[in-house]
């Protein structure tokens, strides 16, 4: 197979035409005369998968449930379709064929790949995330990490029909967004932040004009007004980087109703206290952190990185966000809303994050004295 493959793709570099089926399947014919007509569609797919797909990953990246695709060397593919990590059966036929693959990648999202700079992150063509090592840095062959976008947005009965969100939760949620309450959604990696983000955006209110600010566009609300805005990294002479900070900047520009940064983690923090500071109500975005309560703590970290002093930046957190949403995963891969908190300022001027309602795994629901703080927030759609 890598004699033929390389053989048609010497040919179709000699045309310099687009590898288009046709094309790739005459290139086939022209090397293997004996083959018949099911024969050379099913290696033209595969040829053509190798050329300009994904090759031998391009099923899994075609599968609508799933949502991260990792390879650790030619032998190990692993995938994630909703119920946690799984080793599939799909093998690279070497470290060679892999190698090209993570560099045609690369190469498309505009990315370098090579001795020189053996690693990279990009976005590719349709939103998948893509993140690629070379040996050395990777012993074991190179690594290829791909985040799959999500396909459209799920309502709020589909989280609660999957378990995600319990259905006393829904309702607090969703009184979240018509509050226009500024929240954050928190959880570790693979928690389901962003798509927990999406389905609470697309219930707001239809003449609403929602402002996206991604470093990858992910998030995909169901709503008829929105405006993509997405940074963009240096080309390979450093030049020409839009960095999130920058575009936080333009979109308060752009008359939003709902400022919404898919996930907090640099600078435009600053950027984003501030518009929730002057006026612009139901900001949101998603953060990383393993428990609600480390939320402050993490937020002061970006904050002070960014030239904050401490107390402005819990002076600023105070009167910017209400409420934090937190998600938790389970080992055996089950994503659910765990925790709603409050955002509160104590007498020492911190701000601390204190529990209103937790849901438990085995879905009760428990109301912690700060539900009573929160319903006041959200009155009247919530009590």
């Amino acid at each position: 197979m890598t004699r033929l493959s390389d053989a048609v793709r010497g040919r179709l570099a000699d045309t310099g035409a687009e590898p288009t089926a046709g094309r790739v399947a005459a290139a086939l014919r022209a090397e293997e005369r004996l083959l018949g007509d099911r024969e050379v569609l099913a290696l033209t797919d595969e040829l053509r998968a190798e050329f300009v797909g994904a090759g031998p990953l391009e099923p899994l990246l075609r599968s609508p449930d799933v949502t991260d695709v990792l390879v650790n060397g030619p032998d190990e593919v692993w995938a994630d379709a909703g119920g946690g990590l799984v080793r599939t059966d799909v093998r690279f036929p070497g470290e060679p064929a892999l190698r090209r693959l993570a560099q045609r990648l690369t190469a498309a999202a505009g990315r370098r790949l090579d001795d020189a700079a053996p690693y990279a992150d990009a976005r590719l063509p349709g939103g998948v995330r893509l993140h690629a090592v070379l040996p050395p840095i990777a012993p074991g062959g190179t690594c290829l990490s791909l985040r799959l976008p999500r396909r459209r947005a799920f309502t709020l009965d589909e989280l609660v029909a999957t378990a995600t969100v319990p259905a006393e939760g829904a309702a607090l949620l969703a009184a979240v967004v018509a509050a226009r309450a500024a929240f954050l959604v928190t959880g570790g990696t693979g928690t389901g932040k962003t798509t927990l983000l999406s389905t609470l955006l697309g219930s707001a209110h239809p003449s609403e004009r929602l402002l996206l600010v991604e470093d990858s566009a992910e998030l995909r609300p169901d709503h008829p007004h929105v405006v993509r805005l997405e940074a963009r990294p240096p080309n390979m002479e450093g030049a020409g980087g839009i960095t999130l900070n920058d575009l936080v900047r333009q979109a308060l520009r752009m008359r939003p109703d709902r400022l919404v940064v898919g996930e907090v983690r640099g600078a435009e923090v600053v950027v984003l206290l501030q518009a929730l500071n002057t006026g612009h109500e139901g900001g949101c975005g998603t953060l990383h952190a393993n428990t609600p309560a480390d939320v402050p703590a993490r937020l002061e970290a970006l904050a002070c990185a960014a030239g904050l002093t401490r107390e402005a930046v819990h002076s600023q957190l105070a009167a910017a966000l209400d409420v934090v949403v937190h998600l938790a995963r389970a080992p055996s891969g089950a994503r659910r809303v765990a925790e709603v908190s409050l955002l509160q300022r104590a007498p020492d001027g911190l701000v601390a994050v204190h529990p209103a309602v937790t849901f438990t795994p085995a879905g009760e629901t428990v109301r912690h004295p700060g539900a009573a703080a929160l319903a006041a927030r959200l009155h009247p759609h919530w009590t």
